[in-house]
């Protein structure tokens, strides 16, 4: 399975602008936000395995206690990913086990819940306010049990309010709905609080910060000139007293709310903030496109350009966040071709992704990647790259005879666009099924550390082999929309 992530966190913590891109944007995140948890001991409890997340909002958990397993469902499937990494590089122990982490089956953010997080700020913490004496932990948990399950109950005695965070946001809509209309809580304060799971503790400056993977160095980033990086932005919450609980309340509409994303958005103005593009630097002058992409994981590519005689390439993805997650990897474990270092910084900011390329993501599964199918024996890598050049530069060509298909990989998917729409006009191509294949760059990080070459002048090639890389994402042909025209430019500018 491999993790597609959606273009923005769509967590209630964010600003409205970010909630509202993040519902836009969700039903591209279907695949790659769940995490499966295996190994579980009989009675581990809820509240004690979600202890171990700290990297993002949480649409929903899955407890299956007969198959000693868990799912985890984030709203946003870079949270997904970093978790996923986080798990996959230390032990996460429960009484002593040590759990098994995976990928749980796709499934898209319920539209209901879109809406909730959209429109109400929703998770799944219930905040209630001013809460008599006689309203205890093992109350509220009575009281409210009946909506679903629950993960935590804690009361702050001295400020009245309580939080009972549940396994779903929908159970958590259910409560809030429902306990005005019940007299023992009509006079009480019924909101959203924030999800604990998508923040850490204060750390004692009075400002709560949210949590990335587990070994992300956030200074390593302003030591070399990047903006102080927090990959939830503008949802950084500026005020003393939060507790880990989410004991603010969080109201689109509060003065704190509005005032701390405004102050958060000043102060993250860098060349990191929004930007999906790259810098490549110190390429051996022998490295190929291809050999480039087969170290490029965590996010399908708008666009590759790399330029031999600079020594440097520009990778260009489609979310923003797919490059903020292969930015940090790269920074710590490094980006090796042919036995050289690669450098690594921000490329210029390339804007918002186009319209039509984001229209065609969403309901095509565009890639840069082009899928040829029921091919004879007649076809060659060759006759493939010299038919499909015409559409764009291409990066990588090969075939699968035992499957009788091939895959062209261009170095821009608005190539890819042009080739789909159009190459079905070649008498030839008209038997042949053509739709979009993966981009193997938006396959996991297959170690920490990257090599493609050993240096002696070997490729590894970067080709799509197995069943599940030959696959046709959407059966059928494919109709691409009207692209002549638009430039796909991308700047050569490295942003100091």
């Amino acid at each position: 399975m491999v993790p597609q992530f959606s273009g923005a966190f769509s967590a209630a913590q964010f600003p409205t602008s970010y909630q509202q891109t993040a519902v836009a944007a969700a039903p591209t995140n279907a695949t790659g936000r769940t995490v499966y948890l295996g190994n579980l001991p009989p009675d581990a409890p809820v509240d004690e395995i979600l202890n171990q997340v700290r990297v993002g909002p949480i649409e929903s958990v899955r407890i299956l206690a007969d198959k000693s397993c868990a799912f985890i469902s984030f709203m946003d499937g870079a949270a997904a990913m970093n978790f996923y990494q986080d798990a996959s590089t230390r032990k996460i122990l429960i009484q002593g086990q040590e759990l098994k982490v995976g990928w749980g089956k796709a499934s898209p953010v319920p539209v209901n819940v879109q809406v909730a997080v959209s429109t109400q700020n929703a998770t799944r913490n219930v905040y209630l306010g001013n809460l008599d004496e006689t309203i205890t932990e093992s109350t509220l948990r009575e009281d409210l049990s009946k909506y679903g399950p629950i993960d935590t109950v804690k009361i702050v005695r001295e400020k009245n309010i309580g939080f009972v965070h549940f396994l779903t946001i929908a159970s958590a809509m259910k409560a809030v709905q429902s306990l005005p209309t019940e007299s023992k809580y009509a006079n009480k304060k019924v909101n959203y609080g924030k999800d604990r799971c998508a923040q850490r503790p204060n750390i004692g400056n009075g400002t709560t910060q949210y949590a990335f993977p587990t070994g992300l160095n956030f200074q390593s980033f302003s030591n070399m000139g990047f903006a102080s990086f927090d990959p939830y932005q503008n949802a950084v919450v500026a005020a003393t007293s939060h507790l880990d609980n989410g004991s603010e309340l969080r109201s689109p509409t509060s003065p704190l709310f509005s005032s701390a994303s405004s102050a958060a958005g000043s102060a993250t103005s860098g060349s990191a903030i929004g930007n999906r593009t790259i810098y490549l630097g110190n390429i051996h002058p022998d490295t190929s496109c291809e050999e480039i992409c087969n170290v490029i994981r965590g996010g399908i590519l708008q666009q590759i350009r790399y330029m031999p005689e600079k020594h440097i390439a520009f990778i260009t993805f489609i979310d923003p966040n797919s490059a903020n997650s292969f930015m940090y990897l790269a920074q710590q474990a490094g980006v090796m071709v042919k036995n050289r270092r690669l450098k690594i910084g921000w490329g210029k900011n390339p804007g918002p992704l186009p319209g039509y390329i984001q229209l065609a993501v969403n309901t095509q599964s565009a890639s840069r990647n082009v899928y040829v199918g029921q091919i004879d024996d007649n076809m060659s890598e060759e006759k493939l790259k010299r038919d499909f050049s015409e559409f764009g530069e291409i990066e990588l060509v090969n075939i699968l005879k035992e499957k009788n298909c091939g895959f062209v990989n261009f170095t821009s998917i608005t190539s890819a666009m042009k080739a789909i729409e159009n190459i079905k006009s070649k008498e030839e191509y008209k038997k042949f099924r053509i739709n979009y294949g993966k981009d193997r760059c938006g396959n996991p990080p297959r170690n920490a550390s990257a090599s493609s070459s050993n240096g002696t002048g070997g490729k590894t090639k970067g080709r799509n082999n197995g069943e599940s890389d030959a696959r046709v994402l959407h059966a059928g042909d494919s109709e691409a929309g009207n692209i002549d025209g638009v430039d796909d430019e991308v700047g050569e500018e490295v942003d100091e």
